[in-house]
């Protein structure tokens, strides 16, 4: 019968809802200020007093400044007050451990939403790729000295790989609003679309370019014949197509380019390929003399620039006459990242 008894208790508790919870602690609360009145506890009956002393004595932290004084209050605190709010205490206590549990493992699973803006979204898995570029964006984030969000939306049966670093989301489809939304695509800034099929991050780009059209996005493909498609329907999409053969035939002719331009693109590797926007000036500075004093000031080399009106269109190694202005891009090679430029201290 005991065993019974405990069986229907212990599911019965399991399954309580947190109202059923705060309704079986306020009937223990008021049942328990009844007993202490019929036992003549006058006291312990003031509000303030008699909540505090039912936490200490429920949770048997007993402080002794309150203590029952007549007979009958001490066996209802022997009998009653004790062994339930004890029973309680614990059973609030195991739940919210619990719940707090779940929700960690939700997150970690990728089964919670996240509100976020100006975040780096990153759409696809390919296992170590995936991780390797992670890694990259931490460094980079960390040589920018921002603390933008990075997420991870993926398909595949994973966890977070990341956890602390990056959120994480878990989807069914990379292409269905009710999951999109989870990873706040409409307030990314920056959309990477990087997945182990070109048809997928062909049907993923055009997704994510419906959904924030002003977002940076890009997207990486095996398939150049893809690249020149998706960039006809959606030319605010930043293609990248493989460069492995390329890499081959420039190697063949002029050994080491492969491991040049990795270098220049490995932010572990020391020299790497930064860029930065040029702010408001108060006079054109032409490419000549901030090649120069680049390199005295910041032992950094010019290598190309992309003007306000047209900054997908980048020229390589510019003519030294050419002009600088607001808005202009300029990209160079450094050890790291340059945070404080004087723009004033470049017109020489």
């Amino acid at each position: 019968m005991i065993h019974k008894i405990r069986k229907v208790l212990m599911r019965y508790f399991t399954q309580m809802r947190w109202h059923t919870i705060v309704l079986a602690l306020l009937l223990y609360g008021v049942s328990s200020w009844w007993f202490m009145q019929l036992a003549g506890e006058t006291a312990l009956l003031n509000p303030t007093d008699f909540i505090y002393w039912m936490v200490v004595t429920g949770s048997t932290v007993g402080y002794g400044d309150f203590s029952p004084a007549t007979e009958a209050g001490k066996y209802v605190v022997a009998l009653y007050i004790i062994p339930v709010g004890l029973s309680i205490f614990a059973f609030i206590l195991g739940r919210a451990a619990a719940f707090v549990s779940e929700q960690w493992h939700k997150k970690a699973r990728g089964l919670k939403p996240v509100h976020l803006t100006n975040h780096i979204l990153l759409i696809g898995w390919n296992g170590e790729r995936t991780m390797h570029l992670l890694r990259l964006l931490l460094r980079e984030r960390e040589y920018a000295g921002d603390d933008q969000a990075i997420v991870l939306c993926v398909k595949v049966d994973v966890e977070n790989p990341l956890p602390g670093q990056i959120e994480f989301v878990k989807v069914t489809s990379f292409n269905q609003d009710e999951d999109m939304n989870n990873t706040s695509i409409d307030s990314a800034a920056t959309i990477i679309v990087d997945n182990p099929q070109d048809d997928l991050t062909m049907t993923t780009s055009l997704y994510a370019s419906h959904r924030n059209p002003n977002a940076h996005i890009l997207a990486y493909f095996q398939d150049e014949s893809l690249v020149k498609l998706l960039t006809e329907h959606c030319p605010n999409v930043e293609c990248m197509p493989s460069v492995a053969v390329e890499m081959l035939a420039k190697s063949a002719f002029d050994p080491g380019s492969s491991k040049l331009h990795f270098d220049l693109l490995d932010v572990y590797a020391g020299q790497a390929q930064f860029s930065v926007a040029v702010p408001e000036l108060e006079k054109a500075i032409n490419t000549g003399n901030l090649f120069t004093e680049f390199k005295k000031q910041y032992d950094a080399t010019l290598i190309g620039l992309a003007k306000a009106q047209d900054l997908k269109n980048i020229e390589l190694n510019p003519a030294s006459d050419s002009q600088v202005g607001s808005g202009d891009k300029l990209y160079y090679i450094a050890d790291k990242r340059i945070t404080n430029i004087d723009w004033q201290a470049l017109y020489v």
